[in-house]
């Protein structure tokens, strides 16, 4: 549950509570259930007769803050300026949020951590309570430093159990030939080159296509960190077979 109020501009996530003529008021679920209005013209673009084809009483809605005045505890919001990409990927922030605040109940159920003081912690440090437990799911505790060492095992523990840690899995192509006597050699020193990397984070995988190609797999925690990889080990290739004055090529993808 977040504190205070939220910003202008924040996206939000809200449950209708009644539909009325001019508007629909609404609870936001992530701030103590404070009350908002969504004025009809906010509702959708256009001229609105009929405002319940867009809301309902019970609906689950994401809506952008266009106004906050906590002296009259009032909150206008807009149903129209959020758009279908927006709405899924706040859905499914708030939700992880949700998943992540019952991670913390078997933290402190375990721990004589104080809950609030805890989760304070964790959203100053990570800003966020469900990226909190997957980088520790990810990283493992040692990146909870200033916390008190028994609630950051346990954090580790319930994060390894429930965090469902993301990978990606790409692919590209190398060409290599070197003419030399010990060409052999030196492709295989090549191909040793690929694999060389102190990330623990991210997996290789070196196939023999047939001659002079050669297919790269990686499996890393991103796309940015797969690709970066992947140009890595591919560059470090090549160069062990132009230093040997051979040739190498690199290719994303093959043409078809």
């Amino acid at each position: 549950m977040k504190k205070g109020w939220p910003e202008i501009g924040d996206l939000v996530v809200c449950t209708v509570v009644n539909v009325v003529d001019f508007g629909a008021f609404v609870e936001l679920d992530e701030y103590g259930r404070k009350e908002g209005l969504i004025h009809i013209s906010e509702v959708a673009s256009g001229w609105v007769k009929y405002i319940r084809d867009h809301v309902r009483e019970g609906q689950k809605i994401v809506c952008k803050v266009l106004n906050v005045d906590p002296s009259r505890s009032h909150i206008d919001l807009s149903f129209k300026d959020v758009n279908e990409h927006q709405r899924q990927a706040k859905i499914q922030e708030w939700k992880g949020e949700q998943k992540a605040e019952k991670w913390l109940d078997f933290v402190i159920d375990t721990t004589s951590a104080n809950k609030e003081d805890l989760q304070d912690q964790l959203i100053e440090k990570f800003d966020s309570l469900y990226y909190a437990f997957e980088e520790v799911a990810i990283q493992g505790a040692k990146i909870l430093e200033g916390f008190d060492p028994a609630v950051a095992e346990e954090i580790e523990r319930v994060a390894k159990v429930n965090v469902k840690v993301p990978f990606v899995d790409i692919t590209g192509y190398i060409d290599l030939t070197c003419p030399k006597p010990n060409g052999i050699e030196v492709i295989k020193r090549a191909l040793k080159a690929v694999v060389k990397t102190d990330d623990t984070d991210i997996r290789y995988d070196v196939s023999y296509m047939g001659a002079p190609r050669y297919r790269i797999r990686i499996v890393a925690l991103d796309y940015k960190k797969a690709e970066n990889a992947l140009k890595k080990a591919a560059t470090a290739a090549i160069d062990v077979v132009v230093k040997a004055e051979g040739s190498g090529k690199f290719y994303r993808e093959l043409a078809s």
